[in-house]
């Protein structure tokens, strides 16, 4: 299969995908990003640090680097995440708004 670039070449894409594979849209839950707090931020931000390489001594680029994630990680990432979305349930039910 040619691919292309460019607009023409993103919508011909697109329809090429639709007609091959299910395609789901997600919905954003903005509510539940208004509960979120600094301390669920830096929590996360805690539990992945250690992946972040940073940048050589003599290196003039001025970054790091993003180490690859192993299979355990994303593991603990997706717990860490489905966890982090159950705090946030419970924090909409407390407010006593209906989530969205």
């Amino acid at each position: 299969m040619k691919v292309s670039l460019g607009i023409a070449g993103s919508k011909s894409m697109i329809a090429w995908i639709k007609g091959r594979a299910n395609l789901w849209t997600m919905k954003l839950r903005l509510d539940l990003l208004k509960r979120l707090t600094a301390d669920d931020i830096l929590e996360e931000a805690v539990a992945t640090n250690h992946r972040f390489k940073p940048e050589p001594l003599l290196s003039k680029t001025g970054v790091g680097s993003l180490l690859s994630a192993s299979t355990k990680e994303r593991a603990n990432e997706a717990e860490r995440s489905m966890a982090l979305a159950r705090k946030l349930h419970s924090r909409v039910a407390r407010s006593g708004k209906s989530p969205a």
